[in-house]
């Protein structure tokens, strides 16, 4: 059986591991303060994209004041993630919201369904040298 992909034909029975790792989107939501902290604990994974947007929390201001929470300022860390490191990577999210204090914070992930080009999936992924991966000869 043979895959075809531009001109070139890739023998399926040779590689086996066609797209040997998946990619999913973290969407990390935190405190605007530690935007910072976090992208820098997300780095640590070897991310090779984060992308940080300033956001505003949508809880009205009285029911902030009842709640003691006077600001509503966030950042929304996007994170391209490996499938194989997202368990590791949300049970330190999950430990550093739990103990940095004003670190408390929502994570998510949806996985990603395409991704155009070998090079674009070799620098999410953070793999080097896809070497013969569809049909290519280095990404």
């Amino acid at each position: 059986m043979a895959i075809t992909i531009g001109s070139r034909a890739v023998n399926a029975r040779q590689n086996k591991n066609i797209a040997p790792i998946r990619l999913e989107l973290l969407i990390t939501v935190v405190d605007k303060k530690k935007a910072d902290f976090y992208a820098d604990l997300l780095q640590s994974f070897d991310i090779n994209m984060q992308m940080v947007v300033w956001a505003k929390g949508t809880a009205e201001e009285k029911t902030l004041e009842y709640l003691g929470l006077a600001n509503n300022d966030r950042a929304v860390i996007f994170s391209a993630v490996r499938e194989d490191k997202l368990d590791t990577i949300e049970q330190a999210l999950e430990e550093k919201f739990a103990s940095v204090k004003g670190g408390k914070g929502v994570a998510f992930s949806i996985p990603f369904t395409s991704i155009m080009g070998a090079a674009a999936f070799g620098f999410l992924s953070n793999e080097t040298g896809i070497s013969g991966m569809f049909g290519e000869e280095n990404v």
